[in-house]
C-alpha cells in the first residue's frame, strides 16, 4: 500500500460532510426565503373588513312587511294514506302528498284546495311555529278545488289571515304567494297578476270561472296557498300550473277570492255547497249535438219540483205511441245557452227562492218561462 492511499479516505468523508452542510445551509436558506415570500399573501387572506349597508329600499321593505303579516297564517298540509301490509294485519299510515293552506278563523278553520286532501284518509296541518295538529275534513266543494279543515287549536295563537277582494283587480298588479313548494316551508315567490277572467278545469270536470292568472312562481306543494296583494290581504287560492315539468313556467293560476267567500261559508255551515234546486235533467252535450239541436235538452221533469209547475216538459210519449222531445232550454237570464256548462253556470249564480228565466223551445216555438227555484230536499223543514 502506497502512502498516497492512507490520505484519500479522510479526504473523501470531508467532501460527502461538504455536501451534506450545503444541502442543510440550502434547504435553510429556501424556507427562509419561502416563508418571507408567502407571509404577504396569508396576511391578504384575512377577512376584509365589512361595508355598511343602508337602508333597505321601499320595495325591499315592502316585501318583507307583506310576507311577515301572512306568513304566520299559512299552513303546511300533508296527506296520509292508510294502506294494509301484506306482511301482517297492521294498516300503514303513510305521507301521500303535501300542500298548503291558510287560517281562516280563530275556531281552527283552514281553507285549502280539494286536490291537496282528495284521496287522503288523514291529514295533518303545520302551522307557521312548527306546532302540528290532526285536520279534519268540514267540506269540499270539488267544482271549485276548494276545502275547509278544522284543527282543535282555538285560542290567540292563530292568525287569520287578511281577506281582499277580486273584484277590483287589474293586470300588472303586484302580488305574492306564499307556500310550501316541493316540500319546502313558507316560502314567497311575487308577480304581477298576468291575465283576469281565465278559466281551468277542476278535479270534477266543471269550469272554475274568473280564475286569476300570474306570474309567480307557483309549484307542486304551493296549491292552497294564499295569493296575496302589495296590503297582504287574501285575493286568490293558488290552484294550478300550465307546465308540462310540473315545474313553474310563469303562468300559474289562483280561485278569485269572492268565489271563496260565497263557497267557505256554505262549507262551514252545510259540508258542501247549496245549490238551487230547478227539478228537471238535462240531457249530455255529446246526445244534444248528435240531434243537432241548441242549447240543452230536458230529458226529465220532476213531479211536483220548480220545472214542473213552471210547465216544462221533458221528454214524453206522443199520442200514438211516439218519442216527443222535451223542451229546448237556450237562453237564462237573458245569456244564451250553449250546452251544459252554460246552463250550470246561470242556475249556480241563483240562490233557493230566487227565480230564473228561461227562454225554451218547444215543437219549434219559442216560449218564456219564470221559474221559482227550491232548496235542496235535506235543508227543507
Amino acid at each position: 500500500m502506497k502512502p498516497e492511499d492512507f490520505e484519500s479516505a479522510p479526504s473523501r468523508q470531508g467532501g460527502k460532510r461538504l455536501i451534506l452542510l450545503s444541502m442543510i445551509l440550502g434547504g435553510l436558506v429556501g424556507w427562509m426565503l419561502f416563508q418571507w415570500y408567502w407571509e404577504p399573501v396569508r396576511a391578504e387572506a384575512a377577512p376584509r373588513p365589512v361595508s355598511p349597508r343602508g337602508e333597505l329600499g321601499a320595495e325591499e321593505r315592502a316585501n318583507i312587511s307583506v310576507f311577515q303579516g301572512a306568513s304566520p297564517s299559512v299552513v303546511f298540509i300533508t296527506r296520509i294514506v292508510r294502506r294494509s301490509s301484506p306482511f301482517s294485519f297492521n294498516v300503514m299510515e303513510i305521507p301521500e302528498g303535501s300542500g298548503s293552506g291558510f287560517i281562516w278563523d280563530q275556531s281552527g278553520t283552514i281553507v285549502t284546495n280539494f286536490h291537496v286532501i282528495a284521496e287522503g284518509d288523514a291529514f295533518l296541518v303545520t302551522l307557521a311555529d312548527h306546532r302540528t295538529f290532526e285536520g279534519a275534513v268540514v267540506g269540499v266543494s270539488p267544482d271549485k278545488d276548494l276545502a275547509v279543515l278544522h284543527i282543535d287549536a282555538e285560542g290567540e295563537s292563530l292568525v287569520p289571515i287578511q281577506v281582499g277582494t277580486s273584484s277590483d283587480l287589474v293586470v300588472g298588479q303586484k302580488v305574492f304567494a306564499i307556500g310550501n313548494p316541493f316540500g319546502f316551508d313558507q316560502t314567497l315567490t311575487t308577480g304581477i297578476v298576468s291575465a283576469l277572467g281565465r278559466q281551468i278545469q277542476s278535479l270534477s270536470g266543471r269550469t272554475i270561472d274568473g280564475v286569476i292568472q300570474t306570474d309567480a312562481a307557483i309549484n307542486p306543494g304551493n296549491s292552497g296557498g294564499p295569493l296575496l296583494d302589495s296590503a297582504g290581504r287574501l285575493i286568490g287560492v293558488n290552484t294550478a300550473i300550465y307546465s308540462p315539468s310540473r315545474s313553474s313556467a310563469g303562468i300559474g293560476f289562483a280561485v278569485p277570492v269572492d268565489t271563496v267567500q260565497e263557497v267557505v261559508p256554505q262549507l262551514i255551515q252545510y259540508g258542501r255547497v247549496i245549490k238551487p234546486e230547478i227539478g228537471l235533467q238535462i240531457a249530455p252535450d255529446a246526445y244534444t249535438r248528435r240531434l243537432r239541436l241548441p242549447g240543452v235538452l230536458v230529458m226529465v221533469v220532476f213531479d211536483g219540483g220548480p220545472a214542473d209547475q213552471a210547465g216544462i216538459l221533458g221528454m214524453r210519449r206522443g199520442v200514438r205511441g211516439e218519442v216527443r222531445l222535451g223542451d229546448i232550454i237556450v237562453e237564462a237570464d237573458g245569456r244564451k245557452v250553449e250546452g251544459t256548462e252554460d246552463f250550470l253556470r246561470a242556475l249556480e249564480a241563483h240562490k233557493p227562492g230566487e227565480r230564473m228565466e228561461l227562454v225554451l223551445i218547444r215543437d219549434g216555438e219559442k216560449l218564456e218561462s219564470s221559474v221559482l227555484l227550491g232548496a235542496p230536499a235535506d235543508l227543507v223543514r
